[in-house]
């Protein structure tokens, strides 16, 4: 039976199926963020956003209001007094709030508990208590001076620094804060501070650098106290060549950096140990390191206890004072780069005794730990890539392609290891990562090497799961785990277009994934960092460059509307994920001079200023139709917001604009007679229905010529990064969602699927696995595919005029290709779950809507289907509106 019905809007009253409230003492308001983080350190905004949800599992549970208590007392706010704010009771559901109490201080930790009232206008009891505390608050807060090693940027060894310091009071707190030019790891007394890698993250250095906070006061003991710091490279000191020219970088230098470690002792008095040119530093065995190829280690060069107090330093050296490298020092408040997962070696080949071959089973960006053990000498080279020869040895041809070394001695995606002949070396890069799934090992003399000796880990910014999708069928599963390993694989506090090749940036593979990124993990706070680098990179006369960061590569003439729309499209998906309209205020501006320079290029409406509709399977699209088209979505996006923000003129404007564009696409592409865009490929249908080109009332026929065009086709896709953006939702968003889930679940050549039967645990840069060139195999740029799951099959959608899935758009698919279907997202007021299972000529439709929001259902159908809601024949017709709770519809 299909399932096909029309619908008009009934609202349930309350007090119908899903009111039943009575008074709950367990009621109360959780996930208490500042930041979109858990009790963060370093926060450097004046008025940082608080956040909670309310945890109430009686259906139709929502805030009817709060009031917020913030003061620097714990035992005053638990009590409910707050020095620094404390609003009275507001009648609202919002559970989004900028500070506005008193101005905060630096270095100051501050407490806050929310006050919620319930449906009934009960008070429940109120939230534990969280905290925050801020940072630098200003660059005029720094004591510390930058400092280096006086050695040239050709220099190879990693410089290494320590300071020692006395501790003869008792401390009541300690915090350190690092800002760093390049690459770190701190130590203090022998121990390594955090879990971090790769610190901190990457940014136009001339123009922004990012400090991180650290609690320390565990870490310091009474008397003699040691602090060590190590230096990598990393974009800030780029010495590899390849074709993007970091390595001409205008802030290009010897890495160095700045720290301050403030005491507190517990008799009030405060003590910053800070840099200056009393601080000593010597290379050590890392003799070189490049995030972009690898890392060398000559073990026989350790410095055993290096960064501990009674270490012999005397033929340290000096370090030089360096100047700031930007003007804006801020605090690096995001989720950051850690070793996620630890992955155990599948199987291991030994060709001989110098030469192994370890397979890691899927493939994943990140780094090896192995454990050697040798004669004193011996050259270990540690190879990784993503394929193999058909002799079985690592097969790098397809990622080292851009790379273009002086010399043999920086290997791409290779560590080397000289062993000391001491006993076992373990070996981790630390400022390094690779994408792969194969290793080979070389050395120059024989090794006993097993499986267990090579453990891979999983890197990238630790960002919370908050998606969840699995199906009847295993394809699906396979091709949502494998989309969320790209992702997760391509990011790195900004995210990139692949692991290996190139680690950059692109812009155009940045908002195609957005939505699937959202879905399934927390990433707002990347996304923030990543634009802000938007606004650095950014010329004076709108023009963004086509990867950001840049070191000047990009700002060509095709670095257009299909790709830099970054910084229209991410901060409006900010907004309707997170209902948090930060990101769009912030890059406002710059969304406009954007606008306005495409505008002055494109006096008629219509631009060629883009890349197109890159590696398609066979046709290709107008590039002036699919440019103009993103011009149009940017220009939407800057109306809508300047309405958002109460700019009427702007919205004027902007709106006026985007229907100019809109009526200039349609008067030259559109074929009123046959119902086509353009060549009537796949990808110039697809994007009229995704964007919003199309007249509404010939939507439903362009939709079935879409169909059509996909059977034409073989029920195979023939787009390329453009049209896999939009054809899924332009099919199922309006009554094919039949032809979009065949098309999901299509396993032979061309698609998706096609890649997960040939063994990809990712996905693939190009349809054709055995093409020429664009073969990666961790790309992102095809990914939106791991949003459309979630709404395509199981309907979760925000909803533009409630955003923050205040109210939850649910419009489920229920495909004949599938016997169940389960999917949920923890939204910012909980978790929304939508589950669908067949079972003969009945759909049974579970739901679950968080407390505070609201859902709108609508189910496709046949117009004689009835509906049943918690077994109650109900008259369904249009959207139904339910509010929090669990719900259980049959459609028979």
């Amino acid at each position: 039976m299909s399932l096909k019905f029309s619908f008009t809007c009934l609202v349930l009253s309350m007090g119908l199926f899903h009111q039943n409230i009575s008074a709950q003492t367990s009621a109360h308001a959780i996930n208490l963020n500042c930041e979109h983080l858990y009790n963060p350190l370093g926060i450097d905004v004046t008025n940082p956003r608080l956040t909670w949800m309310l945890d109430d599992r009686q259906n139709g549970a929502r805030q009817s209001a709060y009031q917020l208590i913030v003061g620097t007392d714990s035992a005053a706010v638990a009590s409910g007094q707050g020095v620094s704010w404390s609003t009275a009771k507001i009648a609202s559901s919002e559970n989004l709030v900028a500070y506005k109490g008193k101005p905060l201080q630096p270095f100051t930790k501050y407490y806050w508990r929310v006050q919620l009232w319930n449906a009934q206008g009960k008070k429940i009891a109120p939230s534990t208590l969280a905290n925050f505390e801020t940072g630098m608050m200003s660059q005029r807060n720094w004591r510390g001076a930058w400092i280096s090693d006086n050695k040239s940027v050709d220099a190879k060894p990693a410089p290494y620094f320590r300071q020692t310091f006395k501790v003869n009071k008792k401390i009541r707190s300690a915090r350190a804060y690092i800002a760093v030019a390049g690459l770190y790891e701190m130590y203090i007394n022998g121990k390594k501070i955090g879990n971090h890698r790769l610190d901190p993250m990457y940014t136009r250095f001339d123009r922004r650098n990012l400090y991180v906070t650290y609690d320390v006061t565990a870490n310091l003991q009474d008397g003699k106290n040691a602090i060590g710091v190590l230096l990598g490279n990393g974009w800030y000191n780029h010495q590899s060549l390849a074709v993007w020219n970091f390595d001409r970088a205008p802030w290009r230098q010897r890495p160095a950096f700045c720290l301050d470690m403030r005491i507190t002792y517990t008799d009030g008095s405060t003590e910053v140990v800070s840099t200056n040119d009393t601080w000593k530093t010597q290379s050590g065995p890392i003799i070189f390191n490049s995030i972009y190829t690898g890392e060398h280690y000559d073990s026989r060069l350790e410095m055993p206890g290096w960064n501990t107090a009674n270490f012999d330093d005397k033929s340290w050296k000096e370090v030089i004072l360096r100047a700031v490298p930007s003007k804006q020092i801020v605090s690096q408040t995001m989720h950051p780069i850690r070793n996620v997962e630890e992955i155990a070696a599948k199987s291991i080949i030994k060709f001989d005794d110098t030469t192994y071959v370890l397979d890691m089973g899927r493939n994943i960006a990140g780094v090896t730990k192995v454990k050697l053990n040798g004669e004193s000498g011996t050259i270990v080279k540690i190879k990784h890539g993503e394929r193999l020869y058909k002799n079985g040895h690592v097969d790098m041809s397809n990622i080292d392609v851009y790379y273009r070394p002086k010399d043999k001695n920086d290997p791409f995606q290779t560590d080397i290891v000289i062993l000391n002949g001491k006993g076992p070396v373990e070996f981790m890069p630390k400022f390094n990562y690779k994408g792969f799934q194969y290793v080979e090992i070389t050395s120059s003399k024989p090794l006993t090497l097993n499986k267990e000796d090579v453990t891979a880990y999983f890197m990238h910014s630790d960002v919370p799961a908050v998606g969840r999708v699995s199906s009847s069928n295993q394809l699906i599963d396979k091709l949502w785990a494998a989309t969320n390993s790209s992702y997760l694989s391509n990011l790195f506090g900004y995210p990139t277009d692949c692991p290996q090749r190139e680690k950059n940036g692109w812009t155009g593979d940045g908002h195609f994934a957005v939505e699937t990124g959202l879905y399934n993990f927390d990433g707002i706070t990347i996304y923030e960092k990543w634009l802000a680098d938007h606004r650095d990179e950014q010329q004076p006369n709108g023009v963004l460059p086509d990867i950001i960061p840049t070191g000047g590569w990009g700002y060509g003439t095709a670095n257009g509307t299909d790709w830099t729309s970054t910084i229209a499209i991410i901060p409006w998906n900010l907004y309707i994920f997170y209902g948090d309209s930060r990101a769009l205020s912030d890059n406002y501006s710059n969304i406009k001079a954007y606008v306005n320079y495409v505008e002055s290029i494109s006096p008629d409406g219509l631009t060629t200023f883009g890349r197109g509709d890159w590696v398609p399977v066979k046709s290709s699209s107008s590039l002036e139709y699919t440019s103009s088209i993103y011009f149009y979505v940017d220009a939407n996006i800057l109306a809508k917001a300047a309405k958002l923000f109460g700019n009427q003129q702007d919205y004027t404007y902007y709106s006026t604009l985007a229907a100019k564009i809109k009526q200039a696409i349609n008067n030259k592409y559109f074929n009123k007679q046959t119902c086509l865009y353009g060549s009537g490929v796949q990808t110039e249908l697809s994007m009229a229905l995704q964007w919003g080109i199309v007249p509404d009332q010939y939507r439903v026929r362009l939709a079935e010529n879409l169909a059509k065009r996909v059977a034409a086709d073989g029920m195979h896709l023939d787009v390329g990064v453009l049209g896999a953006k939009a054809i899924l939702n332009a099919l199922s968003d309006n009554g094919q969602g039949e032809t979009a889930y065949k098309l999901a679940a299509q396993d032979t050549y061309p698609s998706w699927g096609w890649w997960i039967v040939n063994g990809a645990t990712t996905l693939y840069e190009n349809w054709d696995i055995n093409a020429a060139r664009d073969i990666s195999l961790n790309h992102m740029m095809f990914g939106e595919i791991g949003g459309w799951f979630f709404k395509g099959l199981g309907g979760i959608k925000p909803d533009e005029q409630h955003p923050g899935f205040k109210n939850v758009l649910l419009q489920p698919n229920f495909v004949s290709g599938l016997n169940f279907f389960n999917a949920s997202h923890d939204g910012p007021y909980g978790k929304i779950v939508s589950s669908w299972v067949r079972t003969g000529n009945t759909i049974t439709y579970n739901v679950t809507i968080p407390a505070n929001s609201s859902a709108t259902v609508r189910f496709p159908g046949k117009a004689n289907a009835k509906v049943y809601l918690n077994g109650t024949l109900i008259n369904a017709t249009g959207g139904y509106k339910i509010n929090a709770g669990s719900y259980k519809f049959e459609l028979k």
